[in-house]
C-alpha cells in the first residue's frame, strides 16, 4: 500500500511538470518573439547602423525567422500551425529539440559536449564547499558565543562582502600568474584536466564560505536550541556527542532539501569561472552566445535553466516527503 501511494504521489508531482514547462516555453517566447521581434534580432546581429529591409529580410529567412508567430493564414491544415515561429523554433523546446543556432551549428551536440567539463567543474565545487561548509558551521555552533564564533561571523560577514571577482582575478594572479602553481586558464579533456580545474574548484569553495557558513549555521543553531538537545545534555552527553547525534541528523533535514534543489542547476555550470579560466563548459557557451548575440542559444539555455530549476523543485519535494515521515503523500 505504501509503494503504490509513493508511486501514485510521484506520478501526480509529474503531471504538474507539464502545465508548468509549458508556461514557462510560452514566456520563453514572449520574451525572444513578441518583445524582442525578429526584426530587432536581425538588427542586432547585422548592425543597426545601414541596415536594409533586403538584408534582414534575408537574414530571417535564412533562420526560420520569416515564418509568422503563432497562426499562418496562408498554409492550410495543420500547416496553418505548424509553419508559424512558435511551432518551430519554441514549442520543439518542449522535447528538448534545440535546433541549430543561428550560426548554424547543432545546439543539443554542442551542449552534450560542454556539459561533462561544467560538471566536472560543479560538481566537485559543490561537494568540498558543502562539506566545508557543514564542517565550519558545526564548529561554529559548538562555540558559541565565544571568540572562536565570533570571530567566525565576522569573517563570513567579509567573504559575504566580496566579490566572486575578487576571488577569481585575484587567485589567478597570486597562484597563477606568481606562484606557477596552476595555469592561468585553458582545459584538456583528459588526466591533465585536474591542472586547470583545481585552482577554480578551490576559488569556487573559498568565495560560497561566507553565505554557506551563516546559513548551515543558523540551521543547526536552531537545532541546537531544542528540548532534545537540552535533555541530551542533562543525560551527561559531551557537547561533540549532542552534535553528532542529534544536532547535524536533525539538521540534515532543510540542508537536504536544499542540496537537491541546487543538483540539477549544476549542469548549466559557471558563467563567470568557466569565462574567466577558459572552460568550454555550458557556462561560458551562454557567455560567448550573448556576445555574439545567437538568440537561438541564448534562448535554449533560458528554457534549459528553467526546467532544471522546476525540476529541482520537485526533486526538493520528493526528498522532504522521504526524509520526513510526518508530510503526508496525499497532501
Amino acid at each position: 500500500m505504501g509503494s503504490v501511494r509513493v508511486t501514485s504521489y510521484i506520478i501526480r508531482r509529474l503531471l504538474w511538470l507539464l502545465p508548468i514547462l509549458l508556461m514557462v516555453n510560452l514566456l520563453t517566447f514572449v520574451l525572444f518573439f513578441v518583445v524582442n521581434s525578429p526584426d530587432d534580432m536581425a538588427r542586432a546581429q547585422l548592425g543597426n547602423k545601414h541596415v536594409t529591409d533586403a538584408a534582414i529580410a534575408a537574414w530571417k529567412a535564412a533562420r526560420g525567422y520569416d515564418l509568422p508567430l503563432l497562426w499562418n493564414s496562408a498554409a492550410a491544415g495543420w500547416e496553418s500551425i505548424t509553419q508559424t515561429i512558435f511551432w518551430q523554433k519554441s514549442l520543439q523546446l518542449m522535447v528538448f529539440n534545440f535546433g541549430v543556432s543561428d550560426a548554424g551549428r547543432a545546439i543539443g551536440a554542442d551542449m552534450s559536449q560542454r556539459a561533462i567539463p561544467s560538471l566536472m567543474l560543479a560538481l566537485p565545487t559543490f561537494v568540498l564547499g558543502l562539506l566545508v561548509n557543514i564542517v565550519l558551521a558545526l564548529v561554529l555552533v559548538m562555540f558559541r558565543g565565544q571568540w572562536l564564533d565570533k570571530a567566525g561571523l565576522v569573517f563570513t560577514v567579509v567573504l559575504m562582502s566580496i566579490s566572486g571577482l575578487f576571488f577569481i582575478i585575484g587567485g589567478q594572479y597570486v597562484f597563477a600568474k606568481l606562484w606557477h602553481w596552476f595555469p592561468i586558464s585553458g582545459y584538456e579533456p583528459d588526466a591533465d584536466m585536474w591542472r586547470f580545474l583545481l585552482l577554480p574548484v578551490m576559488l569556487g569553495v573559498i568565495a560560497g564560505v561566507g553565505s554557506g557558513v551563516r546559513w548551515y549555521r543558523s540551521i543547526l543553531l536552531e537545532e541546537a536550541d531544542k528540548d532534545f538537545t537540552r535533555t541530551a545534555r542533562a543525560k551527561g552527553l559531551s557537547q561533540w556527542q549532542v552534535m553528532r547525534r542529534h544536532v547535524l541528523p536533525n539538521g540534515m533535514l532543510p540542508i537536504l532539501t536544499g542540496v537537491v534543489a541546487v543538483l540539477p542547476l549544476l549542469f548549466m555550470g559557471s558563467l563567470l569561472m568557466e569565462s574567466f579560466f577558459g572552460i568550454p563548459g555550458l557556462g561560458s557557451y551562454t557567455i560567448d552566445a550573448i556576445n555574439s548575440q545567437d538568440f537561438a542559444i541564448v534562448r535554449a539555455m533560458v528554457y534549459l535553466g528553467a526546467v532544471l530549476y522546476v525540476v529541482g523543485l520537485l526533486l526538493t519535494d520528493l526528498a522532504y516527503t522521504a526524509a520526513d515521515p510526518r508530510v503526508r503523500l496525499g497532501d
